[in-house]
């Protein structure tokens, strides 16, 4: 028997909810071990509390941008198998777009079917915040994914990354093996230089390094994608002839990063990664290349959107919080993955 608020309860506190600004954040972890074949692929699992005992059907819309990069794909990926997880949850996904006004029509599609909720990772934060605002105002859960809308009206709960500790977790580990030795040479591979996201990790990974007397000594940038990876790395390797760190900002740039390096036959360097790929994790296993760590961005984000969709519309709490809401604003961890833990990430990775 489901003790959970009616629908209609659980639509009128979502959006009395949107006017709240209490930034509360919970840093969660990205992985979690699944008990289903379904979840096990993509590291989605139920928390076994009374949170998972069925109740009302929430159907829920969800709209993300084109699976043209391993993380995009496995977001949409891990949203579905989260949603088969739970027999009182319908999963409406709309077809991967970079067309932001195909992906504002989706989401007036949702509207218009007038789903009990939306999770969206918009192409562009900034345009979709009025059609996200619209769903909210017609009482419609928005769970905001990775990407963050100009309003705070317009999701009742964001769920993101952390661009800046993805910096600072490449910063520190390159600290810790340099083990004290300021002359160590420092170089980065970033994704596009002109999104936040990739200015953010940039400056954690030069605030981490600047505590232990490191600087970065030669930086490029790239496009996230395998062929401007291996331009990017073979640039910079022909204008470093010593390097003893090298952090890739995005393990799917890095597979041309990795092709890069053995052209050039390069191996006196650490490599770490960025995102948290199987295949970087399968090499960081094997220890057989200069990759050594790469640093999670998990690609669980919009999994964790339809788990709080399916919480906030049913009027229930997060079970392992003393707070009787869930929160507005969830900021997963950007933990390091080495040959010590490797084990406990690799479930939840994606294929590059």
């Amino acid at each position: 028997m489901s003790t959970t608020t009616p629908r209609s309860t659980g639509r009128r506190r979502a959006f009395a909810m949107a006017g709240a600004f209490a930034a509360a954040t919970l840093v969660l972890g990205a992985c979690t071990n699944s008990s289903s074949d379904d979840g096990e692929a993509s590291g989605v699992s139920k928390s076994n509390t009374d949170n998972d005992k069925a109740g009302d059907t929430v159907v829920i819309g969800f709209s993300a941008p084109a699976a043209d990069h391993g993380w995009m794909g496995a977001i949409t990926k891990a949203a579905e198998a989260q949603a088969k997880q739970y027999d009182d949850v319908e999963l409406k996904v709309a077809e991967g777009t970079n067309d932001v006004n195909l992906q504002i029509s989706q989401v007036e599609t949702f509207i218009n079917d007038k789903v009990d909720a939306i999770v969206l990772l918009p192409f562009d934060g900034a345009a979709m915040t009025a059609v996200a605002l619209k769903a909210m105002e017609a009482g419609i859960t928005v769970i905001n994914v990775d990407r963050e809308f100009d309003s705070p009206f317009a999701a009742r709960t964001t769920v993101l990354g952390d661009n800046y500790g993805m910096g600072v977790s490449a910063g520190t580990y390159a600290c810790d093996e340099a083990a004290g030795d300021k002359d160590k040479v420092v170089a980065e591979i970033a994704g596009i230089d002109s999104l936040p996201l990739t200015q953010d990790r940039s400056r954690g990974f030069s605030d981490a390094l600047k505590k232990c007397g490191l600087k970065v000594d030669n930086r490029v940038a790239a496009e996230f994608t395998v062929e401007s990876g291996e331009k990017a790395a073979s640039n910079l390797l022909q204008a470093a002839p010593k390097i003893d760190f090298l952090w890739n900002h995005d393990d799917d740039q890095g597979v041309g990063v990795l092709a890069a390096i053995k052209n050039a036959n390069r191996d006196e360097f650490v490599m770490i990664g960025g995102a948290g790929s199987a295949n970087v994790m399968r090499d960081i296993k094997a220890d057989n290349t200069v990759l050594k760590a790469t640093v999670i961005y998990p690609s669980t984000q919009a999994a964790d959107g339809v788990k709080l969709a399916r919480l906030i519309v049913q009027g229930k709490a997060m079970s392992d919080l003393a707070e009787v809401e869930v929160p507005r604003k969830v900021q997963l961890a950007a933990p390091v993955v080495t040959k010590d833990n490797v084990d406990q990430y690799i479930g939840s990775a994606f294929e590059s």
